[in-house]
């Protein structure tokens, strides 16, 4: 597949200049200028937030530094974990005497350079605290969620922990937030073709002409079923009836509803497919609060679309409202 780069060894690099080109809120930083944070003016005493993960799934991780958001982001190679350096050093640049949240996927790489980083920032008096998106419930039984992947998702937890430090809240409460934003989030994906890393000249995984894996995760894991391509109600119903599967146990329930694109769906499909997700959430007596349809987290061109509820509570109703603002997301 052709792209657009001057070479692959240089993608990465060479699309974080463009990032910081394009929004000026944005700089990188660090020895080998492998993380992103605000150029905005830091309020000493906020707990920082930050998060990390490999290149190729933007506008995850970097695109979400911003106020309200995330205070920086460590970035990797596609589809590989940031550094220990890297991570080190987005844990310094968050760092304004209260504390920094560790925010970031549930994959082996990443938790095993962020512990290392912790550990080292932890000897310069730096406290640190952890939580892993888990909110991809197709990757695991409910019982092992901790085997779970991070996806979509999330972003939630990105807002609400945000939200929170940028109200002052202390770093164990920052931390008990993220976790609850994480805890009551849920996402279902599916592919119907792979996407192709720079230099490779074929996609990473292959899906038959006119099918569908259900359940995939975003670097091509193994879904729940592969099958002929439903029709988007049909999908709809079985993506619902998973998601309401993980619902918690109030009467009432309210949700913020997220349609993401993988990489190469249109915008049309994503709408053909939100229009009956909300149907079928509405026959469930579900109230959407509010709806996110768009590229949040993608998978190079990856086709396919990935569908997240986050389900609200007094605690996270006024902190998903509050004003945030990073290049691809504003409240």
């Amino acid at each position: 597949m052709v792209k657009i780069l001057n070479s692959a060894p240089t993608y990465v690099s060479d699309s974080l200049n463009g990032l910081c080109a394009a929004f000026p809120t944005l700089t990188r930083g660090g020895t080998d200028g492998r993380f992103i944070e605000r150029t905005t003016k830091k309020s000493k005493g906020k707990v920082g937030v930050v998060s990390g993960g490999g290149s190729g799934h933007l506008p995850l991780f970097c695109s979400y530094v911003g106020n309200g958001l995330l205070d920086s982001c460590a970035i990797g190679n596609v589809f590989e974990g940031p550094t220990v350096l890297s991570c080190s050093e987005t844990i310094q640049s968050a760092n304004q005497g209260a504390g920094v949240l560790l925010l970031f996927g549930n994959y082996g790489g990443d938790r095993m350079n962020f512990e290392m980083a912790a550990t080292f920032a932890s000897s310069q008096g730096i406290e640190t605290r952890t939580v892993l998106g888990i909110d991809d419930i197709a990757s695991a039984v409910k019982l092992e969620r901790d085997k779970r992947r991070g996806v979509a998702g999330l972003v939630f937890g990105y807002k609400c922990a945000g939200a929170a430090a940028e109200a002052g809240q202390p770093l164990a409460d920052v931390e008990r937030i993220a976790r609850l934003a994480v805890d009551r989030t849920a996402t279902v994906g599916f592919a119907t073709s792979g996407c192709v890393l720079p230099g490779s000249d074929k996609a990473s995984f292959q899906i038959p002409d006119g099918m569908v894996s259900f359940g995939m995760g975003i670097h091509g894991e193994p879904g729940l079923w592969t099958r002929a391509m439903p029709t988007s109600k049909e999908l709809a119903a079985e993506t619902v009836e998973l998601l309401l599967s993980e619902k918690p146990e109030e009467e009432t329930h309210e949700v913020v509803l997220m349609v993401n694109s993988l990489g190469a769906t249109p915008i049309e499909e994503l709408l053909i497919l939100c229009g009956d997700i909300h149907a079928r959430l509405k026959d469930q007596n579900i109230k959407i609060r509010s709806t996110m349809v768009g590229p949040y987290v993608t998978s190079m061109e990856m086709a396919g679309a990935s569908v997240s509820l986050l389900y609200l509570n007094e605690v996270l109703d006024p902190l998903v409202t509050a004003p945030c603002n990073s290049p691809f997301w504003r409240v």
